[in-house]
């Protein structure tokens, strides 16, 4: 919670900046964002290749039905989470705006960096998700114990990367953003709307838990009342630890008080911890759409555009890194290569995503709840194990 304080101290502190500060100091602040968004968009094709390839590699091979149940009903569910978040913030967001709403258009002081660094990234987006997804699916067929531990050990140096040092400067990063354009003069019209969408996401997100424990609860023949009772105490441990594999101990429980089978349950729940992100989907969709509003240059999809998008979201996040924001770093290859959005567009993304990661765990690990009951009203005599060889 204090990384979310932060932000918003980034923000107030950046637009702060950008009014009423020298042009030297709005510079200095602009010359950090620039090196730090280089490092950032050269971290991203790594994390994307080292946490899916160990993530795809680590699954358990031996579940049978089990494992493949669990994995469509996550991706299933993720994948309806972000095309029913389009649809809402697409007819919400729009309405909310005034017409000429334009961060990207100047009407106060253009200012430049004292330095510019260019880093390219070492590979793609696309060719790191392709090679995760052949490596993976290799190291899981073949039992390369070797690259196994290659993409572990990789992706724990790419994790302390982001623990160590781009989270914690993240707030800076923000504060430039917002510090170029309080003095570009589109501020105000970016943080009404923030408002705007992160109440929307949060709406959202409860949409979306009620829906699902109305059906797990049909299914199960329970009390949806009841059921989502049993998961708050995982609700709120997620909104304070950010991290779905953090609150696993709490969800098992909570999973296993509404009758779970604890076989599923142990199963089901640590792996939707890294494989369902219907919470983080509906945020990223939902702030898509409102950067788009936000950002003149940047037309709001069509469905058949976004769709692709939230497919491929639903993949790239797999196994995303157990640190706040880690679905919104993986997503951000994804906004730039599918759907045009640049660095500024780019640095809104992560600051609206960041404000509200918390609620977005939240819904993720509640969710898992209702996945659980899915599977185990499905299947009650399938076990993990079940297809290992005698």
């Amino acid at each position: 919670m204090g990384l979310i304080f932060k932000l918003i101290a980034g923000i107030v502190v950046g637009s702060f900046i950008g009014l009423y500060a020298p042009h030297w100091v709005t510079q200095l602040l602009l010359t950090f964002k620039v090196m730090f968004g280089q490092l950032l968009f050269f971290t991203i094709p790594l994390l994307i290749l080292f946490f899916i390839t160990s993530g795809i590699a680590s699954l358990p091979n031996n579940s049978g039905k089990l494992l493949g149940r669990t994995l469509g009903i996550a991706y299933l569910s993720t994948i309806i989470a972000g095309v029913v978040a389009f649809f809402a913030a697409a007819l919400i967001v729009p309405m909310l705006a005034t017409e000429n709403t334009d961060v990207a258009g100047i009407t106060g002081v253009v200012l430049e960096p004292f330095i510019e660094l260019e880093i390219p990234p070492v590979f793609g987006v696309m060719t790191a998700l392709t090679l995760a997804f052949i490596l993976g699916l290799g190291i899981a067929a073949t039992g390369a114990q070797t690259l196994k531990a290659l993409s572990d050990q990789g992706r724990d140096i790419i994790e302390l990367l982001l623990v160590k040092i781009i989270i914690p400067l993240l707030p800076f990063y923000i504060a430039g953003v917002f510090a170029e354009m309080a003095a570009a003069g589109s501020v105000f019209e970016t943080l009404k709307t923030f408002g705007v969408i992160l109440v929307l996401a949060v709406a959202l997100h409860w949409l979306y838990i009620v829906t699902m424990f109305v059906l797990a609860g049909i299914k199960a023949g329970a009390s949806p009342v009841k059921l989502i009772k049993n998961m708050l105490p995982a609700y709120f441990t997620a909104l304070g630890t950010m991290s779905s594999a953090a609150t696993i101990p709490v969800t098992l429980q909570c999973a296993k008080n509404n009758n779970v089978d604890d076989d599923v349950a142990n199963f089901t729940i640590p792996l939707c911890a890294t494989t369902h992100l219907a919470g983080s989907t509906i945020t990223i969709v939902s702030c898509t759409v409102a950067v788009m509003v936000l950002h003149g240059s940047l037309a709001i999809p069509s469905f058949i555009t976004i769709f692709p998008f939230i497919l491929m979201l639903g993949i790239v996040m797999l196994a995303a890194p157990g640190v706040p924001g880690g679905a919104v770093m993986s997503a951000v290859g994804l906004l730039g290569s599918m759907l045009g959005f640049g660095e500024t567009a780019i640095a809104l993304m992560i600051a609206l995503y960041m404000a509200q990661d918390s609620f977005g765990t939240a819904c993720n690990v509640t969710g898992d709840g209702a996945i659980a009951l899915f599977v185990n009203e499905a299947a009650p005599e399938t076990k993990p194990g079940d297809n290992e060889p005698s």
